[in-house]
């Protein structure tokens, strides 16, 4: 029997520094999972098992993506009457942690990213 084998292997080696790199990567000039495993031609999946195993290895912290963000403390003490009007300009939205983000419409989208990220990390 003979057998001929047509093409390339695709199976590639990567070293935890390159690993690294590429999970690093993601929100870099906001920059999503996908575009990133699009660049280096891999899957998003991928980079989810290289995150979880380079946390495991103590390479990566899990609150490597950490924000602290000042919050104005006035601002958001509201009284219940103003909450209610406000509730309207609320946006919700659930990660796929599971945790829910409650925040106003006129939210600083960067912020908001960094946050997102900050959550899903944790």
């Amino acid at each position: 029997m003979r057998v001929e084998i047509l093409g390339q292997e695709r199976r590639r080696r990567w070293r935890d520094d390159e690993k690294l790199a590429i999970v690093m990567s993601v929100g870099d000039g906001g920059a999503t999972i996908t575009e990133v495993a699009h660049q280096h031609d891999i899957t998003r999946q991928q980079i989810y098992a290289w995150r979880s195993e380079l946390k495991k290895k103590g390479l990566l912290s899990a609150s490597s993506d950490a924000l602290f963000i000042p919050v104005d403390m006035e601002a958001v003490q509201m009284d219940v009457a103003d909450d209610r009007e406000r509730s309207s300009e609320l946006v919700e939205l659930r990660l796929s942690c599971g945790r829910t983000l409650r925040f106003g419409s006129a939210v600083d989208t960067a912020a908001l990213t960094q946050i997102i990220r900050a959550v899903e990390a944790a």
